[in-house]
This record gives C-alpha cells, structure tokens and sequence, in this order.
C-alpha cells in the first residue's frame, strides 16, 4: 500500500506471500499491479525471442509433430544447431513443411526443444525428460545434454533430502546469453557483404562460407548490400516494422535472388549501419567513443532503446572536464537518464572548475529557461541534481568542509547570473 515491491514469480516475491502476516496483507500482494522494470524494458532480447516464437511472426518453416504443429525460422534454427542447418540443406530443402511422425518424437519434448533453441531456456515436465535427451542427442546439442543431466541430478538429490517432495517441471535456465547470442551473431556474420567481412564480428568467417541464412529482406546501405531478416528487424523496432510492412511495394528486387526485396537506407554509413546488425541480432556490438554519438543517434530514428542505453555506457566512460557539458547536453537530447545521473555526479566533483567554464554558465541559464514560467525562486533541474551529489555521503568533518567549499563555489555562480534557486 505504500509503495514496496513484492515481485511476481520471483523466489523472493513468493517468500513475501508466505511470510504474510495476515489474509489482508496477503490479498494486498497478490493484487498489486505492479510495474516492474522488465515490462517497462519491451526491448528486452529474450522476450523479443520468446515472443518470436510463441507468436511465429515472419516465419517461414511449420513442423506438424504428431498432429501439433509449431512455427519457426529456418535462419534461428541453423544458427543454432548444425543438425537443423544440414536437414534445411538436404532432406528438407524446399519444404515449407515438415511432418514429423516418429514415435519416438514428443510433441511436448519437441517444444521444449525449440524453446531452448529460441531464448536458451528449458521448461520440460519430468516425465519427458528422456524424448528431450533423446532428441537432443539427434539434433548434437552436447550443452543441452549435459545441462539436463546436471540437473536431473540435483533434483534427485533434493528429492531424496525432502521426502514427501514432488518436482513436476524442470527448469534449465540460460547462463547469461553468451553462447545463444554468439550463434545469432553468426546471421549477422552472413549478413555482411563479402567486401565487409575482414574484421567484423567475432566468429571465423569460414562458418558462414557454407551456411545459408536463408535472408528474406536486402538493406541497401551506401551501394552495399546487407542480406537480413525481416522477423528480427521487425520484430527489434517499430522503425523497420513500419517501413518492411507498410512501404513494401516501393522496394525494388535483388537481382541475384529476384525474391529478396531491396531496400535502401538513406543518411546512414556502412559502418554505423554493421554496429546496428549486430545488435539487433546479437544484443551487443562493439562500439568506441568515436562512433558511440553517431550510432546513438541513428539507433534514436530506429527506435532501439537498447542500443542507446549501451552507447550512454560508452560514453560514461569517456567523461571528463572537456566533455562533460556536452555529454550531459547529450543525456538530456536523448533521455538517457542513467548518463544524465552520472554526468551531474562527475560535475559535482569538479564543480569549482566547472564554475569558470562558459560552457557550463550557458547550460545552467538554458535549463534554469526551460522550467516553464519559473518564478525567482523556483528550482534548477541541474543545480539541484549537483547539489545532490555534493552532498549526498558525506559524513566526515574534511568532507562536509569540501561539500561547503563546492556548494559555495554554486551559489556564487548563480549569484553573479542572476538566478536564485
């Protein structure tokens, strides 16, 4: 009723429900419409993933397992298992689909493998653990083998340890994103027009000499060609998702593969373009002060959020006293207010310098201007956030004597401009 959090589905959150002191509180809990972060962050790759399965957006391969059938894409399900690339290639080259009618395939299994494919994760009812293993083993995911193994072991022993215990699902969870995004970076990989390739990506190249991503979509970026897919850059940003479905008819053909249609992005460079494609397939991509304003930007008109969030990071880690104002003017453009936080932190520590510094001086009137119809005495958005970091933590003598001097230092400052706050 006050505010706190009890998080749904968390080990911590069903604690709370548990330790409820009474029915009331209980059914407080439980009714809370909380926000959490992850719902704010819909960016989020791995609900990006699960969603792209669960809702088979763009896809361009259906499995009928026993009468269930499940949408997927050829290009996530190559990148992913050699098993799957080889089948594509061969057996069930050309096939929109594929019916699979062994008895000894689970559909349950079958769907729980694909997850795994799709986000890393694994949810599986115990009793199909063994279709699971099996149809791992066909498809020569030793991890995943070996994941299921480990944890078959340790809910025997805590079975064993807790009897009456009765564990219905198994649970694999991915261990951070690492190798799930390294095979998606290998679409990206393919993406790159061979003139590109020296350099870029962290795979050796000779992987995607003889993979076929099966590309849906070319993007034309200063007279190169990127062959990609529209289930990621649709399903990654509203931007893409806009421009693939509703100016479809205004592309042109590719000409090698008449059925891959181009499109052409204008006031963007090859190389901002290639840090884009590797995070919209792999959630990460190499980024250097240099090229950290220019991608921020461009990933601002595509409506990536995530790949802002990782430029206000590379930029953090350049500030200094040169700097500082524009990166904040920055922070504040593009409303990174984790940048914006750290930017005001680091002026409070050298605010007597910053003090001198025209730059600065402008910056404080302009925000001092942008509080609507602000009256004498009215707050400074910046003023206040460096004043907070002056004086938050302080607790010895010599530190409180610092924050003084450097509030002082402020006040001064707005004295000799005219504003008081």
């Amino acid at each position: 009723a006050n505010g706190a959090k009890c998080e749904a589905n968390t080990f911590d959150g069903e604690r709370c429900l548990y330790g409820a002191l009474s029915d009331a509180i209980r059914r407080l809990l439980k009714e809370y419409k909380q926000i959490t972060a992850k719902c704010m962050k819909r960016d989020y790759y791995d609900v990006f993933l699960q969603r792209l399965l669960e809702q088979g957006y763009q896809s361009d391969i259906v499995f009928i397992v026993h009468g269930k059938s499940f949408c997927a894409h050829r290009c996530i399900l190559s990148a992913r298992s050699a098993y799957f690339a080889e089948m594509f290639e061969t057996k069930w080259k050309g096939k929109n689909m594929i019916v699979l009618k062994h008895p000894l395939i689970n559909p349950a299994a079958f769907g729980s493998l694909l997850q795994y494919l799709y986000t890393g994760r694994l949810d599986i009812d115990v009793e199909y653990v063994n279709d699971c293993k099996r149809l791992a083993k066909q498809c020569r995911l030793q991890d995943l083998i070996d994941d299921l193994e480990t944890k078959c072991k340790k809910v025997y022993e805590f079975v064993s340890s807790k009897p009456g215990t009765c564990v219905k699902v198994l649970t694999i969870e991915p261990t951070g994103n690492c190798r799930l995004q390294e095979d998606l970076a290998l679409l990206a990989d393919c993406a790159l027009p061979a003139e590109l390739r020296v350099g870029f990506g962290e795979l050796p190249f000779d992987s995607t000499d003889n993979f076929n991503s099966c590309p849906d979509v070319c993007f034309r970026v200063a007279d190169y060609n990127f062959l990609c897919h529209k289930a990621f850059f649709c399903g990654r940003s509203d931007y893409f998702k806009a421009l693939l479905e509703d100016h479809f008819s205004e592309s042109e053909e590719l000409q090698t593969q008449p059925s891959i249609p181009v499109v052409t992005l204008h006031n963007i460079s090859e190389d901002i373009f290639i840090r884009v494609l590797y995070y919209i397939y792999s959630d990460d991509t190499e980024l250097s002060p240099e090229n950290a304003y220019d991608v921020l930007c461009v990933a601002d008109m595509y409506l990536l959020p995530g790949l802002k969030r990782l430029c206000g990071r590379t930029l953090a880690q350049i500030l200094d006293e040169d700097n500082i104002v524009s990166i904040w003017r920055i922070a504040k453009l593009f409303q990174l207010t984790r940048l914006e936080d750290q930017c005001t932190e680091y002026m409070a520590k050298i605010i007597e310098k910053l003090v001198e510094l025209e730059e600065f001086v402008a910056a404080v009137k302009e925000n001092a201007e942008a509080v609507e119809e602000r009256q004498e005495t009215d707050s400074i958005p910046l003023v206040d956030d460096i004043r907070f970091h002056i004086t938050s933590n302080v607790q010895t003598y010599s530190a409180i004597e610092e924050a003084n001097q450097k509030l002082e230092a402020l006040e001064n400052l707005l004295a000799s401009i005219g504003l008081e706050c």
